[in-house]
């Protein structure tokens, strides 16, 4: 199935080569976010709460460019630093997915750049 590459254009440019997002059919994928700024720099460094709600509202941004909603996730692959962020980063996460809350897991992991504390890819559905 072919698919329609999604890249916001207010985003910086991508680390490394991928999109934002990917739509095939009714299936919006979003990549892992980081808390990035213009030439990979971390945002928010030391502040899980920050950087999830950045990436939320990343997740948020490039959901919207392929015509779907926060509300249109089934699922959530999360992954953290630190499990000691890990109350921080729901309080955030809950303000995000206040109704119904799409399926999840959440591992303790090593990212890409030392000062990520979060970073999360979803799959969202469209009707």
């Amino acid at each position: 199935m072919p698919f329609e590459a999604i890249n916001p254009a207010q985003f910086p440019t991508p680390i490394a080569p991928y999109s934002a997002g990917a739509k095939a059919g009714n299936t919006v994928y979003v990549s892992g976010v980081l808390a990035l700024g213009e030439g990979g720099v971390v945002l928010h460094v030391g502040d899980a709460a920050a950087q999830t709600r950045h990436v939320l509202d990343v997740i948020k941004v490039t959901l919207e460019a392929a015509g779907a909603t926060l509300a249109d996730v089934a699922f959530n692959h999360i992954f953290l630093k630190d499990l000691a962020d890990y109350a921080a980063f729901n309080a955030v996460y809950a303000e995000y997915f206040a109704g119904q809350k799409p399926a999840r897991y959440c591992i303790k992991t090593e990212l890409v750049k030392p000062d990520c504390l979060v970073e999360i890819a979803s799959i969202a559905h469209l009707d």
